[in-house]
Order: C-alpha cells, then structure tokens, then sequence
C-alpha cells in the first residue's frame, strides 16, 4: 500500500490491487495555495465540510463520495466514520467532525480529520488498533503538539503521519511540524511525498513519518 500526502489533511491511498482512496480534498484559496488535485479515485472521504477538506469536485472519475458517522463498505473496504468534533466545545465553535478508520492490504489505517479535542475512551475504542496515523498537529483549528503528542501515545499506533501545519503553501495561522517534532527522536523524514507500508514490516514502536507535499 502506497501513502502520498497531497497536502493539508489530503492523502491518497493506494492499495495493491489499484484501488485508490482520497481524503479531504481541499479547495485552492490564498490560505491554502497547494496545487490543484488533478487525481483520481474510487472512493472520496470528507471529515467535514469546511473548504479546505470538501472539494470532491476535484476529484477526477466517479468516486463514491462517504461523509459523517458510520459504516459503509465500497469494493470490498469497509470505511467506519466515528463523530467528533471540530473543537473543545463539543462543535460550538466550528462543528463537527468524522474521523474514519479503515484497512487495505492488512493495514489498519486512520485519519483524524481537523480533530478539535483529545478522544474520550468511547471514541478510543471505536478507533481501536492503528497501523497508520493521520493526525493534524497545527493547533488553533485543530489539536497542538502537545495534544497530538498524547493523542498519538494514547492510540500508540505504528507511524504517524502529521497533517494539517503551516508550510510555506499553507498560510492558516497555525504551526510547523516543528513544535510537534520537539523532543521526540524516532523521526523519519523523507525527500518524498508518497511512502510505501507493507503489514508486518512496519516499526515496532511509534515512529513519525514526515512527508513532503506532493502539491
């Protein structure tokens, strides 16, 4: 299975097979001046409809399109939405969220949209185990290091993969993976946007994962 980070909260996954699964496209603003999605996919995944994670319209084929709680399986994956929300006043401030779990090629994966706030234990057990962590690190918007920093060791998942933080196409005022960084050493950074995981050769304890933006 291939992971590439497209930019902001968007990745695109692909699986062994070809089947490709995008998350949170985002629409091109002077905030967010990543490059224009040109991919394709089967299946589009939206956290919430904020304008830069909604823009299934640039999302090239006829993808199934899945929003908000619950379970729906497409091609043989079985997609779980969990509701959260976009801040520490149970959506008060800017609403709602789904954070989704799924597996391809024996890989449990998750993505935590713009999670405002740590997990309770009920929405801990929903996710359950975790291969691979999507998970914004910015703050303001979103969850900061610190949080990010405890969320991860509460899901203890095998890589990280931070999202959502300021990079010179990103001009939200938010922070760099920098501040999420600090203090940690199993750190990988790679010269690349896409990275490849395969079930049983993954790190045996948390490892973040830093890619490039594609876009």
């Amino acid at each position: 299975m291939k992971v590439k980070w497209l930019g902001h909260a968007s990745f695109l996954i692909t699986s062994v097979s070809g089947l490709k699964v995008i998350i949170d496209p985002y629409t091109q603003t002077n905030a967010i001046a990543y490059g224009p999605i040109n991919e394709s996919a089967d299946v589009v995944l939206v956290t919430h409809e904020h304008f830069d994670h909604n823009n299934v319209g640039a999302v090239q084929g006829k993808p199934e399109v899945i929003k908000g709680p619950g379970s729906r399986t497409v091609k043989g994956v079985e997609f779980r939405g969990i509701a959260a929300f976009h801040d520490e006043q149970k959506g008060a401030q800017r609403g709602a969220v789904t954070l989704f779990c799924f597996s391809i090629d024996g890989l449990k994966l998750c993505h935590l949209g713009d999670l405002g706030h740590e997990p309770d234990k009920e929405q801990l057990k929903q996710i359950g185990p975790v291969d691979i962590l999507m998970m914004p690190v910015g703050g303001f918007f979103t969850i900061d290091a610190a949080a990010a920093t405890r969320v991860s060791q509460s899901l203890n998942p095998k890589v990280v993969l931070p999202m959502h933080y300021k990079t010179p196409k990103c001009n939200l005022p938010i922070a760099a993976v920098d501040e999420f960084l600090k203090g940690k050493t199993a750190i990988k950074r790679l010269d690349a946007s896409e990275a490849e995981f395969k079930a049983g050769q993954l790190p045996a304890s948390t490892e973040i994962v830093v890619l490039k933006h594609a876009l």
